[in-house]
């Protein structure tokens, strides 16, 4: 019996999982409760020497749990079943890291007491999990440029078509405010003007996400880029309480990109987590960050902020082309879809993290540019922008009424306009 014991104790000692031997109160909100037995290697799993006494490597109490509710879930499933199998958990190291681990545990009644005598093995899966993780992530980006393409081909027709009809609107009412009239008369097209310029914003927006319209593209200092962003919002955040925060790394490498379209996206983000924030809690800290990261040679722009963060179901969502969580009325459901569009015809990556205490943080990489890519940069053409006075334009379109509109605009102008076909 001693022997056996003796290689009993050899075994425990030297076993590569973690083994656990304690009580708990079948009174789940209770902490009493104690070890008898952890191994050194669950020891060094939670962050303790080996040496440690092992009745301070309590296993089970609520401080050891990164979630309470998971604490409440294992246990009432412990103690209703009698064990549990390859149960997932999240645990707290001595020095406050979280490990997730697999519980395999059996529990059996202490006599006609209140506990339980748990026998658990654990074992460390942090790795695995942050791989399946990894790969979720990446799954989700691969799902996501799916429906990007296959929701781009639709919407560019649509915007197009939309196009030409928004063309004809905006150069009548063009032409027609600066003819003189009565005051009802100037109102009313004001507002036709103004709001057929709404309406082409949008189609824009559309032909961004669907990734058919062309950009100027040039070396831009991503820091002038979001200095001259945040300047267009003072007033904003000013009156609705919200603190800008801004840590902008110095030398940051150029980057080839559209500075209007990366403007865009900065302002798409900041709104958003602005209408988060006065939402939630009526104000709000907003951080932007930027950074080189030389290891992935790419420069990256984060925008922080301390609103009610995203939950897992609305996460995997966030970037879908029409989804809002806002109400009706309030929202397109276009803004990140929009932003997700330039960055990744930036040749970049944009993701979203938030944690279950409140938060989020949109994080963009945009890659660094080489000397190759300035030699290929295109320098805009020079003109000297004069119209030569009774010149003969040749226009050719093929939906009557823009074309008539053009030509009454060119007329007006002072050129011939000569059609390819009937008007």
């Amino acid at each position: 019996d001693r022997q056996r014991a003796t290689a009993f104790a050899r075994f425990f000692e030297a076993v590569h999982e973690g083994v656990y031997i304690g009580t708990i109160s079948r009174v789940l909100d209770a902490n009493s409760g104690g070890t008898l037995a952890a191994n050194p290697h669950l020891k060094i799993m939670l962050g303790y020497p080996p040496e440690t006494p092992e009745e301070e490597v309590v296993l089970f109490r609520p401080e050891r749990f990164v979630d309470a509710n998971a604490r409440t879930a294992f246990l009432t499933r412990l103690v209703n079943e009698g064990s549990v199998t390859d149960y997932l958990l999240r645990l707290k190291r001595r020095d406050g890291e979280s490990v997730w681990v697999e519980v395999t545990a059996r529990a059996d009644r202490v006599g006609r007491s209140t506990f339980l005598r748990v026998e658990a093995l654990l074992r460390d899966v942090s790795e695995r999990k942050r791989l399946d993780d990894q790969s979720r992530d990446l799954y989700q980006q691969l799902l996501q440029a799916e429906k990007m393409a296959a929701l781009g081909q639709t919407i560019s027709g649509v915007a197009h078509e939309l196009n030409n009809p928004l063309a004809t609107i905006l150069s009548w009412a063009e032409r027609l405010a600066e003819k003189a009239g009565d005051e009802m008369t100037r109102r009313g097209v004001d507002v036709i003007l103004g709001e057929s310029e709404r309406a082409a914003r949008i189609v824009r927006n559309l032909l961004t996400f669907a990734r058919k319209r062309q950009s100027t593209r040039s070396l831009i200092d991503l820091n002038q880029v979001v200095r001259e962003t945040m300047a267009l919002r003072p007033y904003e955040q000013r009156t609705t309480n919200i603190e800008v925060l801004s840590a902008l790394a110095s030398g940051l490498p150029p980057v080839f990109a559209d500075a209007h379209q990366i403007q865009q996206v900065l302002l798409n983000l900041v709104i958003n987590a602005e209408q988060a924030m006065l939402a939630a809690n009526g104000r709000g800290s907003l951080v932007i960050r930027t950074w080189h990261d030389a290891e992935h040679e790419a420069v990256v722009l984060q925008v922080s902020d301390d609103g009610p963060g995203i939950p897992p179901e609305v996460k995997s969502k966030i970037f879908d082309p029409f989804f809002t969580t806002k109400e009706t009325g309030k929202g397109t459901g276009l803004g990140l879809t929009v932003a997700y569009a330039i960055v990744q015809e930036h040749g970049g990556s944009i993701r979203v993290d938030s944690s279950p205490d409140g938060g989020a943080s949109f994080t963009v990489e945009l890659p660094v540019s080489s000397v190759d890519t300035l030699s290929k940069a295109r320098r805009p053409s020079s003109s000297n922008g004069e119209t030569a006075n009774g010149a003969c334009v040749l226009l050719v379109e093929d939906e009557r009424p823009l074309a008539l509109a053009v030509s009454e605009a060119l007329i007006d102008a002072g050129l011939r306009v000569e059609h390819a076909g009937e008007v």
